[in-house]
C-alpha cells in the first residue's frame, strides 16, 4: 500500500511564498495595503458587497453581531449540528443561541423547524452552508421576512457556492467566510465579513480596530481583529486560484457519487451548487461506534476520513443542554467525509471507492 490519502490538505505553492516574502520585504506587515485589495477582490464573489478583513472565521461571526445590534436578551436560531464556533460567536456576542434541527439530505437547517422556534426574542437566523452546500435560504429569507429578523449566514465553509444563482452570503444583511487552513481557500487563519450595506460596514472595520478610523480617535468601544497584510496576501493568490480549485472538488465529487455503492453519497438540492469543503457519506443506520469503526478500516486501507460533527452543539459541555433534536442526532451517528481536495490523484480517487466499497 502506498501512503495514506489525507481527508485535508492545505494547498500552499511558491506564488504564496513569492507573496508573504513581497510584503515582508515592504515593511509594510499589519492591516495595509494587501488587506484592502484582498476585500476588494473578495467581493467578486459575493455580488460587489463590501468585505472586510478579520482574523478568524469566528472573528467575522461574532462582529457581524454585534455590528447587526444583536445584544443580551436576543435569541439567534442556529442549527445544532456545526462547528461550535456558530453557536459560541452568539454567545460572545451576549445573546442566547436557539438550537434546531436540520434537513438530513443536506445537513442544513430545517426551515420549518426555524419557523417553529421563533419568539418574540428572536433577533435573528443564522443559516450554516455546510460542507459547501447551500442551506434552503429560497424558504429561510421569507421566514425571516414574515417575522422581521436578520439573517446572518455563517458561510464559512461554502466560498463560490449559491442557490438558484445567487451566491451564498448574499442573501443576509451580513455574512461570514472562514480562511483557515483546510477551508477550499486559506488566508492561513482569517475571515472576511460581507455586507450591502456602506455604514454596517464602517461600522464593523471600526469594531474589528479598537473602534477607530482615525488612529488614537476611537469613535465606538472595539477590538483588535484584524488581518495583517501577510496572511491577506496569501488570500489574494488563493483567491485566484479558487475557481479551478472548485471545479476539481466538484470532480471529484461526481467520480465519487457515481462509484461509491456501499453508503449514502450526499445529495445536491435543485438549484444548488455544492462546492464539497466537505464530501460527507452517510453509513445509513450505523451508530456511532460502527461509523467509527467503518473508519478505522478505511484508515487501514490508507484512506483518511474525519467525522463533523460527533457530538451536537447543544450537548457539547460548553452548552449542555437536552434538546429533541432526532436528524442532528442520527447525522452525528452517520456522517464520514472522504477526500475530495484538489490535491487527489485519479489512482487516490479509485483507491477511496475501493476502500468504502470493501
Amino acid at each position: 500500500m502506498t501512503g495514506m490519502i489525507p481527508a485535508a490538505k492545505p494547498l500552499i505553492g511558491e506564488e504564496e511564498r513569492e507573496a508573504v516574502d513581497r510584503v515582508l520585504r515592504s515593511g509594510m506587515i499589519a492591516q495595509g495595503p494587501e488587506v484592502a485589495a484582498f476585500e476588494e477582490e473578495f467581493s467578486q464573489l459575493v455580488g460587489g458587497r463590501h468585505c472586510v478583513a478579520v482574523n478568524s472565521g469566528t472573528s467575522a461571526l461574532h462582529l457581524a453581531l454585534i455590528a447587526m445590534g444583536v445584544k443580551p436578551g436576543d435569541e439567534v436560531i442556529v442549527p445544532s449540528f456545526t462547528f461550535a464556533a456558530t453557536a459560541n460567536a452568539v454567545k460572545l456576542a451576549g445573546a442566547e443561541p436557539v438550537f434546531v434541527d436540520i434537513e438530513l439530505d443536506h445537513f442544513c437547517i430545517d426551515p420549518a423547524a426555524v419557523e417553529a422556534a421563533i419568539t418574540p426574542r428572536t433577533a435573528a437566523i443564522m443559516p450554516v452552508h455546510l460542507y459547501g452546500h447551500p442551506a434552503a435560504m429560497d424558504k429561510l429569507v421569507p421566514i425571516a421576512e414574515k417575522h422581521g429578523l436578520a439573517i446572518i449566514e455563517d458561510a464559512c465553509q461554502a466560498h463560490a457556492a449559491s442557490l438558484n444563482g445567487q451566491p451564498v452570503g448574499t442573501f443576509g444583511l451580513t455574512a461570514a467566510f472562514s480562511l483557515y487552513p483546510t477551508k477550499n481557500m486559506t488566508s492561513g487563519e482569517g475571515g472576511m465579513i460581507v455586507t450591502p450595506d456602506a455604514q454596517l460596514a464602517r461600522t464593523l472595520r471600526l469594531l474589528r480596530n479598537q473602534g477607530m478610523e482615525k488612529r488614537y480617535h476611537n469613535e465606538i468601544v472595539g477590538f483588535n481583529t484584524r488581518m495583517t497584510d501577510i496572511h491577506a496576501a496569501i488570500g489574494r493568490v488563493q483567491l485566484k486560484k479558487l475557481a479551478g480549485w472548485t471545479e476539481q472538488r466538484q470532480r471529484n465529487a461526481r467520480f465519487l457519487d457515481e462509484h461509491i455503492k456501499a453508503a449514502v453519497v450526499p445529495p445536491v438540492a435543485p438549484g444548488a451548487v455544492h462546492v464539497y469543503h466537505q464530501y460527507t457519506i452517510r453509513v445509513e443506520g450505523a451508530s456511532a461506534a460502527d461509523r467509527d469503526a467503518f473508519a478505522q478500516k478505511l484508515a487501514d486501507r490508507g484512506v483518511g476520513s474525519g467525522v463533523y460533527y460527533p457530538v451536537p452543539v447543544h450537548k457539547l459541555p460548553s452548552f449542555g443542554l437536552e434538546l429533541d433534536l432526532p436528524q442532528t442526532e442520527k447525522a452525528c451517528r452517520e456522517v464520514l467525509s472522504l477526500p475530495v481536495h484538489p490535491a487527489l490523484t485519479q489512482e487516490d480517487l479509485e483507491r477511496v471507492v475501493e476502500a468504502v466499497n470493501a
